[in-house]
Formats: structure tokens, C-alpha cells, sequence
């Protein structure tokens, strides 16, 4: 591979990032967790191949057609503390991810109520 190679490579994956980071409505900081990745890496758009950009962006492109852009930003941050669908991409538990994204397919968004506490 020669270095135009990788320079479009490269290119590539920082267009990736910056996609996913527009369709979930993460920080840049979220972004780099994410994606195991310190800021310089990213700015300078040196990410190694990431075989999980392309799988989730296909995955939430989907998402994002059926739901539409506001909706799926906002459930994807949705559930309780340590348990919204963005909790298992931290912990890069992809699967628990794809799971979600399946339930909010097949369910749409179901918005719930807090429970008050003077009932």
C-alpha cells in the first residue's frame, strides 16, 4: 500500500469519525472514548483501520432513516445512569449496542415517565 494509499485510508476513517459523532451527538472527548483514541490521533487523522466504524454506521444509518436524526440522538443517551445505548458503546460492548438499536427498530422510541414521588 503506498502512501496515497494510506493517505486516503486515513481520510476515510476521519470522515467515519466525524459521521458518527454527527449521527450520536457526541463530544469530541466521547468520540475519542469511543473509539479508544486520544484527540491527537483523531484531529490528525491517523485512527488505525477500525473495523467498527463502518459496521456502526451502517447499522445506525438504518436507525437514523427510520427514526430520524433528533430521535436517534436523543435515545441514544436515553435509559437509566450506566445503562443508555452510548453506556455499552463506552464500554465497547457492541453487541448490547446492536441489540438496542434492534429493540428501538422493532419498538420505536418508547418515552417513559419518571415516577413521581407523591403519588
Amino acid at each position: 500500500m503506498g502512501e496515497r494509499d494510506h493517505s486516503e485510508l486515513r481520510g476515510v476513517q476521519s470522515d467515519r469519525a466525524a459521521r458518527l459523532m454527527e449521527l450520536l451527538g457526541l463530544s469530541e472527548d466521547e468520540l475519542c472514548r469511543l473509539l479508544d483514541a486520544d484527540p491527537l490521533t483523531l484531529v490528525s487523522g491517523q485512527l488505525k483501520h477500525r473495523s467498527e466504524l463502518p459496521i456502526l454506521l451502517d447499522l445506525l444509518d438504518e436507525a437514523q432513516q427510520r427514526a430520524g436524526p433528533a430521535v436517534l440522538r436523543r435515545w441514544v443517551r436515553s435509559g437509566p445512569p450506566g445503562r443508555a445505548p452510548v453506556d455499552a458503546l463506552f464500554r465497547r460492548d457492541f453487541a448490547a449496542f446492536e441489540d438496542a438499536l434492534s429493540e428501538l427498530a422493532e419498538r420505536g422510541y418508547v418515552l417513559r415517565r419518571g415516577r413521581r414521588s407523591d403519588r
